[in-house]
């Protein structure tokens, strides 16, 4: 069952949140950030505890208060969704080592939460087994209302998958939203989300934008700029870009009506 935060709990959050430095620097893995420059936590407030974890597919900050990731990014190619189609899903959700102990989310705590593991990187963007097997880490994870995730949020992610087929090169940068002082916990650890977005910048066009969903059930997806996502998360998400294209929605894939799925359990993607 779902946890709401006490207010002892809350305030030892915003205590930890609000001690926190701005984290600005070099990443280790440029491949995954357009024009190799990651995305900078701008409010002080989610800098404590964060490491970056690169892996082959995606790169992520992860965060040791929310034990989610604040984002996850990748470089999404046509060659690369290619390489990935018909690969074998496997749900393999487990711990990440790259996480210390008492900063990672762990199986247990999702379990009978009624929450999904909803991926930010999702696993249908991979494009080989390891790729696929890093995906399923639960650093790249937070608690998603099912029919969230399995419903507009799966919509978002196939149309951003459609967008990098048609266009051929794509960044993305997708994570959760926290905001209010009343946020929500599962197994006395996870960070439940607010809301969550998913951002693109097309480097041959010089275009950007986002998608801004709430988690929840009937939740249905906004498309706003740049400059208004990174005012809503604290994070500057496309450091390199310019002002004048953070400010411009470029055109996205309209989010059609998308049925959630009947099967039990949570989606592979």
């Amino acid at each position: 069952m779902k946890a709401v935060v006490t207010p002892l709990a809350t305030l030892t959050l915003i205590s930890l949140l609000a001690a926190s430095p701005v984290m600005a620097g070099p990443t280790d893995c440029p491949e995954h950030f357009a024009n190799g420059q990651a995305p900078e936590v701008i409010n002080q407030k989610l800098g404590s505890k964060t490491r970056e974890v690169c892996y082959s597919g995606y790169a992520i900050k992860h965060s040791g208060v929310t034990r989610t990731p604040l984002y996850a990014a990748e470089h999404l190619t046509r060659e690369r969704l290619v390489q990935g189609k018909g690969l074998k899903r496997h749900n393999s959700f487990h711990p990440d080592e790259n996480i210390p102990a008492m900063e990672r989310a762990e199986l247990r705590h999702y379990s009978r939460s009624g929450y999904d593991r909803g991926h930010i990187a999702p696993s249908a963007d991979m494009f080989d087994s390891q790729s696929r097997y890093e995906c399923f880490s639960l650093a790249n994870m937070v608690p998603q209302i099912p029919e969230n995730n399995r419903g507009p949020w799966e919509a978002i992610e196939s149309n951003v998958r459609k967008m990098a087929r048609e266009r051929g090169n794509l960044y993305v940068v997708s994570g959760p939203i926290f905001q209010g002082e009343h946020l929500q916990q599962i197994g006395g650890a996870v960070m439940v989300p607010t809301k969550l977005f998913k951002a693109v910048y097309d480097p041959d066009t010089h275009e950007a934008g986002a998608y801004v969903i709430e988690n929840a059930a009937d939740a249905l997806p906004q498309e706003i700029s740049i400059t208004e996502l990174e005012k809503n998360t604290g994070i500057s998400i496309f450091p390199s870009l310019s002002t004048r294209i953070k400010s411009r929605l470029m055109k996205l894939t309209d989010v059609a009506p998308h049925r959630e799925r009947k099967h039990k359990g949570e989606r592979n993607g």
